[in-house]
């Protein structure tokens, strides 16, 4: 990405009842989104792949600066566990391409049981950083034998960051890692995960770690089942002293 800064969003644009007139009233659910923040997670890629025709509509539909993450199928982090899945791996590509410039970050989280492989890493992500040499890569691994010396080493000199995850399953995994020129900060709810809020005091902490990291870094709130993650995007903005996008990009 040619950007730097610090980009907050949400995965999924939803826009809860209960923050709804921080948004524009007017467009589509992903226009009154977008006219707020300036990225967003999109983990449908995760599941299937999409028609041409929305991944275009989304690039149409949005400001000029904003940007998208893309999750990586589960045919290749899943299924394939990082050993196959080249055909789906390259429509998936293919397919986020047609976003653009807007097309920004490949999202890979691995499954709880998949243990880190010399071999297999490197040849995967080798292989991905051939294919989109433009792209930031964040890779979210959730076994612990990805947070030990020799996987961070590989993962940075492939230019790959590891997310900073909450909750976090080992200790490492609540900071970054990998690539320190790029940070992804996957924040999912605690202690309940997909619900709690994090406006108890910790939404100050992560002000200052965002301050205090690189110059090119994501926050995603994925607590979105209660609604907490818009509020909690919009209250971490305002404590960094964010503008909503429509007012950068004019």
């Amino acid at each position: 990405m040619a950007e730097t800064g610090i980009r907050i969003g949400t995965a999924g644009w939803a826009i809860p009842r209960a923050v709804a007139d921080a948004f524009p009233r007017e467009g589509s659910g992903l226009q009154r989104y977008a006219g707020c923040f300036q990225v967003v997670e999109i983990n449908s890629t995760f599941y299937r792949p999409h028609q041409a025709s929305t991944f275009e509509r989304w690039a149409e539909t949005t400001p000029e600066g904003f940007r998208f993450a893309l999750k990586a199928p589960r045919a290749v982090t899943h299924e394939a566990k990082l050993a196959g899945g080249a055909a789906e791996l390259a429509r998936f590509l293919e397919d986020g391409r047609r976003l653009g410039a807007k097309f920004a970050v490949v999202l890979v989280q691995l499954p709880p049981s998949l243990a880190f492989d010399a071999d297999v890493a490197g040849r995967f992500f080798a292989g991905l950083r051939d294919l989109a040499p433009d792209l930031a890569l964040a890779c979210e691994p959730r076994h612990a034998s990805w947070f030990e010396p020799q996987p961070d080493a590989l993962l940075a000199g492939l230019q790959v960051a590891r997310v900073a995850a909450d909750p976090a399953r080992h200790p490492a995994a609540a900071e970054p890692g990998g690539w320190r020129g790029f940070a992804y900060h996957r924040l999912h709810g605690s202690p309940r995960m997909y619900y709690s809020s994090y406006a108890d005091g910790r939404l100050e902490r992560l002000a200052e770690r965002l301050r205090a990291g690189p110059a090119d870094s994501w926050c995603i709130f994925d607590n979105t089942a209660s609604g907490a993650a818009a509020a909690d995007a919009l209250q971490l903005r305002r404590r960094l002293g964010g503008r909503p996008q429509a007012a950068e990009d004019g």
